[in-house]
């Protein structure tokens, strides 16, 4: 009996964003029809267990243009609408959407705030081939979520204390209490000793 990977999506006017969670996937396969059926296979885990997936997609697909990557922690798709226009929802039908399958809030943008480009997102020429590194994939993503500059003041003088030293520092130096209270006297006294 196969199982379902989880299965996160966004889109633009012109594209369509699916991603596949499922690290150290053995046999990948992905095969994506224009008419929009979009189907993937693979095993993964200690017991190589079979995944599979079946989406009907909402539309029609430029099969050329999509691009497709298959990484060491996720499947990557970039897929090209056939006609660039917003789908309502993902799949076609009217029923509730599979329990696996969410919304991909890093890539969303809604339909009245996209200006016809993909921003950051877009992949262009990109190497599919060595777009394994997910974690450069959002650049500074948390710093939305970060009004204050004090954490930035903290961390910098650690850092540039470190350096002083001319080697590691010791763990005690690295305590956050003890840093927050510290002055750059003191940072300076303990960097020099």
């Amino acid at each position: 009996m196969s199982r379902h990977p989880e299965v996160k999506w966004a889109q633009r006017q012109d594209k369509v964003y699916i991603t596949v969670l499922l690290p150290d996937s053995k046999n990948a396969k992905v095969n994506l029809d224009p008419e929009g059926g979009f189907t993937f296979s693979a095993s993964a885990g200690a017991e190589n267990h079979l995944y599979e997936l079946k989406l009907d997609l909402f539309d029609k697909v430029n099969v050329e243009e999509s691009k497709i990557n298959i990484g060491v922690r996720s499947i990557i798709c970039v897929l090209e609408k056939a006609d660039h226009k917003w789908w309502k929802k993902l799949l076609r039908g009217d029923g509730k959407p599979p329990h696996y399958l969410k919304v991909d809030w890093d890539k969303w943008v809604d339909e009245d705030e996209d200006n016809g480009g993909t921003g950051d997102l877009d992949f262009g020429g990109m190497d599919f081939s060595k777009f394994g590194n997910m974690e450069d994939m959002g650049g500074n993503m948390g710093d939305d979520f970060d009004d204050s500059d004090e954490d930035e003041e903290v961390a910098k003088p650690e850092v540039h204390d470190t350096e002083k030293a001319g080697g590691e520092a010791k763990p005690e130096e690295h305590n956050a209490g003890k840093m927050e209270g510290t002055s750059e006297g003191k940072a300076e006294s303990v960097a020099n000793s």
